[in-house]
């Protein structure tokens, strides 16, 4: 594919930001989700707060909230948006936590790097809390579920 086609490339192949300045105010919001799969007896022990290092869930949720207000502090070429809404929602089954977040925004440019920026620091941070107690937890596909706008 030509550079043309990319919108973070310039005519000469080199990376810029995008100018949205010209584009409308929209609600925009964006899912996305991921699992962490973990031995059932890690499972266990998240769900009877057990870790040494506290509360894996809470402590989760925490850490993808503060990571989707930072997107744009770690993606260089993603504008930095002020946030109306961040929820992340941890579900634990017998052999993994699936991890979905919720961004909202009302602006020139989508959220959906925040949503997935959410999620794998949360599932980052499960991997972190329980790395002492279980070496063979696994990272699941993280996707983008939704992507919305609609007038402001």
């Amino acid at each position: 594919m030509a550079a043309k086609n990319f919108s973070h490339i310039d005519g000469k192949g080199k990376a810029k930001m995008v100018d949205v300045g010209d584009k409308p105010d929209l609600k925009r919001t964006a899912v996305a989700k991921g699992s962490i799969f973990l031995a059932k007896e890690t499972i266990k022990l998240i769900k009877d707060n057990k870790m040494k290092k506290g509360d894996v869930l809470a402590v989760a949720r925490i850490a993808g909230i503060q990571a989707a207000k930072k997107t744009g502090d770690l993606i260089p070429l993603c504008h930095p948006l002020l946030l109306n809404n961040i929820e992340v929602d941890c579900e634990t089954f017998h052999n993994q936590v699936k991890i979905t977040s919720r961004v909202e925004c009302t602006g020139k440019t989508g959220v959906e790097m925040e949503a997935l920026t959410a999620v794998s620091v949360a599932l980052l941070t499960i991997y972190d809390m329980c790395k002492a107690v279980d070496k063979k937890m696994r990272i699941g596909e993280i996707k983008l579920c939704q992507k919305l706008k609609t007038p402001a």
